[in-house]
């Protein structure tokens, strides 16, 4: 133990762990940090090494006994019917089913979407229904056969703390200078402040930032393996990490079908992990995302107002000097194109990722810090009940460079510093001043971006600067472009077709006359699909429902399928894949399908699968209706754009595989089809 280490424990007694303790476990399962902690807060809360080493080894046969992969699901279950119940380290989801008008569990790891649970556990902690949390919770074996369920929650305990005490929090840090603080924070996210420089410093604080400040925007984009998405994953229960994928207005923001507010409600950091992955197709809900972005608010029928921060990480695999260099491209290149400047611009800061170091033992270290959950629950304290942003804006000069966006960005970073690294009271003038430099480099970043985007003035103010204790104005510059002409004075396109180079005080300069700029011609406009009609052979291949379908449903609102025969399981899957097409390719907002049954249909299977279907379209803002007619023989989908399509054999043209480990077995356009004709024609 150093002096740090030895102030620490003393001050803030059983609220600390050794780091070491951690990485020595963590190599070993995939529990979230917190959870580890948690357990070592309970085993582990001594100096003595023998009694650590017990209690590494009490921690290590929990999660043996306790904590269950994927792949051991089958034998957990086992145990619980067994045993009766048992008792397991997990995350646990609830989830509510429209038609059978319940909730229903799961656990991540034990694969059972059906374990009943009662109200007094969702009711008390609503985070159960918006992704989920981590608990101990004790599954037990219901034993009744008339029942439609195996097993049933009887406890659960979140893992997170049962109380905070705040005020015990700020007088413990009234005793550490600033310095002193911020290597604790550092040391508590498991990072040895000694092998860091005081910038890379202020950047791994800033990654905290929204754990703190609600409605703060961050962006951070760099290279791989500097663990951007780590503080988002594991290192707060308040903080939820979407990993690609699509990203829906129900899902993120309202769900009109539930009437319930979606992750913003339920979390105080919402993150999105490899942003370039993010699939955005609905308009509204970038449209959605602005007015959120803005003010914490948005409509979808109604007023919601929520205090959720969005992070955005992700990969850039160019290099940063050509970047800056580049008159084509910019620091923004790897965001999804639906990210335009209106996105852009409501980011408060940018860190520049591709200075963080690559995440290896050399960063970690063997030093005290908080017990993980014990600062996401102070941090979680200060992001809904501290405002410093008034105490900000009283301090701070900005310079007339300085507008509004840019202004509220600048201040809403600096208030994120002072409740990390000053929760009980304001900081000297010199760290204040410190704060505001980086607090307005991080906003110039993003401007300096729109401004080689944008070809006229709108974003051209990009010096911002600040007032010093001397009164002599500051202008703060991004250091990897301060001296790249091509983004400090971007190429304009004047309304004849000039370019021209900009000036410092950002009037166009029409003295040089550089060559003209010849546009590019614009895509054609993809032909119109025609009509087909054509037979499929009996052991053809290449034949998907995308492949069939997919040039047919630009425009498409809500399509209506009539096939008698969704009935068996691999039909039902068909089904599925069928729904997927319309998800990746489409609009659709409305499905609607009739189907046959007889007497032999096991009619509550299917009812069960189909409303697992439903479901997760639902969070999808898109409706699936089924109607079940035991006199139904056609086959035919009908589009609301026109287009009407009929397969002889319906959905149901494939060969069912030999075995489910073929080529085939998963991709439908190599899987063996029957004969069957395809009409594709528009309605009169």
């Amino acid at each position: 133990m150093d002096t740090l280490d030895q102030k620490l424990v003393d001050i803030f007694d059983g609220k600390v762990v050794r780091k070491d303790l951690v990485q020595r476990i963590k190599k070993g399962t995939n529990v979230p940090t917190f959870v580890l902690e948690f357990l070592l807060a309970r085993y582990c809360a001594s100096n003595d090494p023998d009694e650590i080493q017990a209690g590494l080894e009490a921690v290590l046969a929990t999660l043996q006994d306790n904590y269950v992969r994927a792949d051991e699901a089958n034998a957990a279950q086992s145990r619980v019917a067994m045993r009766g119940q048992h008792r397991f380290i997990d995350k646990v989801h609830v989830r509510y089913v429209e038609r059978e008008k319940r909730h229903w569990a799961a656990l991540e790891n034990f694969n059972s979407q059906r374990i009943a649970v009662a109200e007094r556990f969702f009711k008390d902690n609503e985070r159960l229904l918006e992704g989920g949390i981590w608990a101990e919770v004790t599954i037990a074996y219901n034993d009744i056969e008339g029942d439609d369920y195996t097993f049933y929650v009887e406890e659960m305990r979140p893992i997170q703390l049962s109380r905070f005490d705040y005020d015990g929090y700020i007088e413990g840090r009234q005793q550490f200078s600033r310095d002193e603080w911020l290597d604790v924070i550092l040391r508590s996210v498991g990072l040895e402040p000694a092998k860091l420089s005081p910038r890379l410093k202020f950047h791994f604080i800033a990654r905290l930032a929204p754990l703190v400040e609600p409605n703060f925007n961050f962006i951070e984009l760099g290279p791989r393996g500097t663990g951007k998405s780590y503080f988002f994953s594991e290192f707060s229960p308040y903080a939820t990490l979407l990993s690609g994928g699509q990203a829906t207005k129900a899902t993120l923001f309202y769900n009109n079908s539930r009437h319930r507010v979606g992750l913003v409600g339920f979390w105080d950091t919402v993150a999105f992990d490899e942003v370039a992955g993010i699939k955005i197709k609905d308009p509204d809900t970038i449209q959605i995302m602005k007015d959120f972005l803005a003010n914490g608010r948005f409509s979808r029928g109604v007023e919601v107002i929520a205090d959720a921060s969005m992070a955005f990480v992700g990969n850039i695999d160019q290099s940063i000097e050509q970047l800056v260099h580049s008159d084509q491209h910019d620091l923004f290149m790897p965001l999804p194109k639906e990210f335009d400047l209106a996105v852009m611009d409501r980011f408060a800061s940018y860190l520049p990722g591709w200075e963080m170091p690559k995440t290896s033992t050399e960063f970690l270290t063997n030093n005290y810090g908080f017990i993980t959950d014990y600062l996401a629950e102070a941090f979680h304290y200060q992001f809904s009940k501290s405002n410093r942003y008034e105490e900000v804006s009283k301090r701070i000069r900005l310079g007339t460079s300085v507008e509004g966006r840019d202004e509220k960005g600048i201040k809403k970073t600096v208030a994120a510093f002072l409740k990390i690294l000053h929760p009980d009271g304001p900081p000297s003038p010199a760290e204040f001043e410190a704060y505001v430099q980086y607090a307005i480099e991080g906003r110039r970043r993003v401007k300096e971006q729109m401004n080689k985007r944008k070809p006229d003035d709108e974003f051209a103010r990009i010096d911002l600067s600040y007032f010093a204790a001397d009164g002599q104005e500051v202008i703060v510059y991004c250091p990897e472009s301060e001296k790249a002409m091509a983004t400090q004075r971007p190429l304009r396109k004047t309304l004849a077709g000039e370019v021209v180079q900009e000036k410092q005080d950002v009037q166009v300069e029409t003295a040089v006359a550089l060559p003209e700029v010849v546009a590019e011609p614009a895509e054609p406009a993809p032909p119109e699909p025609a009509e087909q009609h054509f037979t499929i052979f009996y052991g053809d291949t290449g034949y998907s429902y995308e492949s069939i379908m997919a040039p047919y449903l630009k425009g498409a609102r809500e399509v209506a399928v009539e096939d008698p025969y969704i009935r068996m399981p691999h039909q039902i899957q068909n089904l599925v894949r069928f729904c997927e097409t319309f998800v990746k390719h489409s609009m659709v907002k409305r499905i609607n399908v009739k189907t046959g049954y007889d007497e032999f249909t096991p009619l509550a299977e299917i009812r069960e699968k189909l409303a697992e279907l439903t479901q997760s379209l639902l969070e999808l803002d898109i409706v699936l209706d089924v109607e079940l007619n035991p006199n139904l023989h056609d086959r035919e989908i009908r589009l609301d754009n026109g287009w009407v399509i009929k397969i002889g054999r319906g959905l149901d043209f494939y060969q069912k595989p030999t075995s489910w480990h073929e080529i085939g077995a998963n991709d439908l356009s190599l899987r063996k089809c029957l004969e069957t004709k395809v009409d594709i024609f528009r309605a009169d």
